[in-house]
């Protein structure tokens, strides 16, 4: 197993690697919505910080050699389920060739890491 914690990633907000790859899977921890530059800073809507946590998901694949064509599955997590779910969806869409889509799992948590209101992880394959 290889365990990857990639320089331009985001400061971690708990003890993980930004991803760890195993016979050629590769699990991407959750990205918050704040950036490498304002750890623990996010920005206001579901919009904005869907695209914040879109963006890091991407620094991290791009860390490892990976890119969005790799992404099998992501597991989206939304603090304002009823609220949020329409926008984030067109937002994270927005990310994928309509074609060319992950599987996905998308579900209401009662709160995430610094308040975000959406956190991201994936599983990839080379």
């Amino acid at each position: 197993m290889k365990y990857h914690m990639i320089a331009d990633g985001t400061t971690p907000v708990a003890p993980f690697s930004h991803a760890v790859e195993s016979d050629g899977l590769i699990c991407i921890t959750g990205q918050m919505p704040d950036t490498p530059e304002a750890p623990g800073v996010l920005p206001d809507g579901i919009v904005a910080q869907t695209n914040n946590v879109m963006t890091n998901l991407q620094t991290i694949m791009a860390g490892i050699g990976l890119g969005w064509e790799n992404v099998l599955m992501c597991r989206v997590y939304l603090t304002e389920f009823k609220r949020d779910y329409a926008a984030m969806n067109e937002t994270y869409a927005s990310w994928f060739p309509e074609d060319r889509r992950p599987a996905r799992t998308c579900v209401g948590v009662t709160g995430l890491a610094y308040d975000a209101l959406v956190e991201i992880d994936l599983i990839a394959k080379r």
